[in-house]
């Protein structure tokens, strides 16, 4: 059977019929935390950026994929993005830059719109599953993620989920792979996500450890727009 389209995907997030109403209520919880000491609090400005948000409304953000998807404001490419210069004060660019075809051409163009003093925030998987959205390109260690950032400034990087959120992922991806039929990977999914979601609080101490980012799971980046 083919994969299912991201506009299927996305209509059952959305969907009101009762069997997709039950599979979102059966949904474990996600096999990750996030870091608590990950900065949030640089500041939005007028207008600003969420790359890849489709499913999504992130409050105060223009929200652009590259589909026409619930929750997307602009639908286009990050490579050519549709906007004057110097036009956003915060740029979300989460989980993208692995899917895109040139990394370096998508950075560019956040230069590009980004208003000088502006901020950028990039997060990227490092050790975590294949996943196409409609591609799946690459993996950044946070070295090969600074090697991106061009004209900007670094000010704070790190990871974003950790050890215990890599083990989890691949532990269920392996499970599933053994099985032929796709009901009873769901099932799978759902018995080893609930079995094993706990485990995750693990990272809130193992993301303390120097030594955690050799298998993390996602890495991250806070850039700013030189001047202003």
């Amino acid at each position: 059977m083919p994969p299912d389209s991201l506009e299927d995907i996305y209509r059952r997030r959305r969907s009101t019929r009762w069997q997709d109403r039950l599979r979102r209520l059966l949904a474990p919880p996600a096999p990750l935390v996030m870091n608590p000491a990950e900065p949030k609090d640089f500041p939005l400005g007028r207008w600003n950026l969420y790359l890849g948000g489709a499913g999504s409304r992130p409050a105060g953000y223009v929200n652009l994929d590259l589909f026409p998807l619930p929750g997307v404001d602009v639908a286009a490419d990050a490579e050519q993005l549709p906007f004057r210069g110097n036009l956003f004060q915060r740029v979300e660019c989460d989980a993208v830059l692995e899917h895109v075809r040139r990394p370096e051409q998508v950075m560019a163009e956040i230069e590009r719109v980004l208003a000088p003093g502006g901020y950028l925030h990039v997060v990227t998987p490092f050790c975590h599953p294949f996943h196409e959205y409609p591609k799946d390109y690459r993996r950044y260690t946070l070295d090969g993620l600074k090697e991106l950032a061009g004209g900007f400034e670094p000010i704070a990087e790190g990871w974003r989920t950790g050890p215990t959120a890599t083990l989890l992922v691949f532990a269920i991806e392996y499970a599933k792979l053994l099985l032929p039929w796709r009901a009873w990977r769901g099932l799978v999914h759902g018995v080893l996500g609930w079995l094993l979601f706990p485990l995750r609080y693990l990272d809130l101490l193992l993301l303390r450890a120097p030594r955690a980012g050799r298998i993390g799971n996602h890495c991250y980046l806070w850039l700013r727009k030189p001047g202003g």
